[in-house]
């Protein structure tokens, strides 16, 4: 087992990296210019290194064992944190090359997606040899990842109280959603507004890891809360199930999820309006590349809103 890691083991778990990122032997070879064999090697150095079996390869397939996607994720964390150092370094010395990454939250809604790659192509034409890496975590991921230095940039709705640690750059866009129930739940009959004598506290609901709590109280009433799920996607899949009720945002229902049938209770309780920003941690040296690229998203962003 490793207890210290030498530059012999880097190397290792580099090999190992780009084949989990391909997933398999075959993909990684144009990435890595390496022939199958010496990969094959290489990962076999490694897991004897580890004293860990990290994947398997036969007749079914490239795939991961359970140790293999711990590694996979502690690497990824390990390799971010490697390339942002480098970005930082070369900075101080005016030269703007390398690798980016840029973390988006899971959830955000495709024209979100569309706008980030406009921008991305706008500062790879402006500086060279400039690569960026484009990520998803979850909502409670976000504020940790620009932390830790694992990324340079996150794209993310926040609706907490913001950390000093973390620089918040205002996209000028609100994501805006609901309370959502399935056609099949209880309260469906009550969109056009719950009447009073409903108790809303009766009928159980979903949160999100990492949402403010005050999204689930308004006025008098609360949702009560009986599970909770990390993204807005697990949401829905409770929410289908016609057992809970569950806040989503506008977009998600309109456009991936426009053909399910929700419900919205429309009594504007539990209505939400949550900012979106750019974040990065106080200790990412904001050069001109980063500052480019957060113009670019905010400028392409707000563009999808028009």
């Amino acid at each position: 087992m490793i207890n210290r890691l030498q530059e012999s083991d880097i190397k290792l778990l580099r090999v190992f990296y780009a084949v989990a990122s391909c997933n398999g032997f075959t993909a990684a070879e144009s990435v890595l210019r390496m022939q199958r064999p010496n990969i094959s090697a290489a990962i076999k150095k490694l897991e004897d290194r580890l004293d860990l079996v990290l994947c398997h390869r036969g007749r079914g397939g490239f795939q991961m064992s359970k140790e293999g996607e711990v590694v996979f994720q502690e690497t990824k964390r390990i390799f971010n944190s490697f390339d942002n150092f480098v970005f930082n370094l070369k900075s101080l010395h005016d030269d703007y090359s390398g690798n980016i990454t840029l973390v988006m939250m899971a959830g955000l809604p495709l024209n979100y997606h569309l706008a980030v790659s406009k921008a991305v192509k706008s500062t790879m034409n402006k500086f060279n040899d400039i690569h960026v890496n484009i990520q998803t975590r979850l909502y409670n991921e976000v504020e940790h990842v620009a932390l830790s230095g694992e990324c340079h940039l996150v794209l993310s709705t926040y609706d907490m109280v913001k950390p000093e640690s973390v620089t918040f750059h205002p996209i000028n866009v609100k994501c805006r959603g609901r309370l959502y129930c399935s056609p099949t739940h209880a309260l469906a009959k009550y969109a056009d507004g719950i009447p009073d004598n409903i108790r809303i506290d009766d009928y159980p609901a979903i949160g999100i890891s990492g949402l403010s709590s005050s999204n689930y109280i308004d006025g008098e009433r609360r949702l009560s809360i009986q599970t909770f799920s990390d993204s807005y996607d697990g949401c829905l899949s409770a929410i289908m199930t016609g057992e809970y009720l569950g806040l989503l945002p506008d977009y998600m229902v309109e456009h991936q999820a426009k053909d399910l049938g929700l419900v919205s209770i429309k009594n504007r309780q539990f209505e939400f309006s949550h900012e979106l920003f750019v974040m990065n941690g106080k200790n990412t040296r904001l050069n001109p590349v980063l500052r480019h690229l957060i113009k670019e998203v905010a400028y392409f962003v707000q563009q999808t809103e028009k």
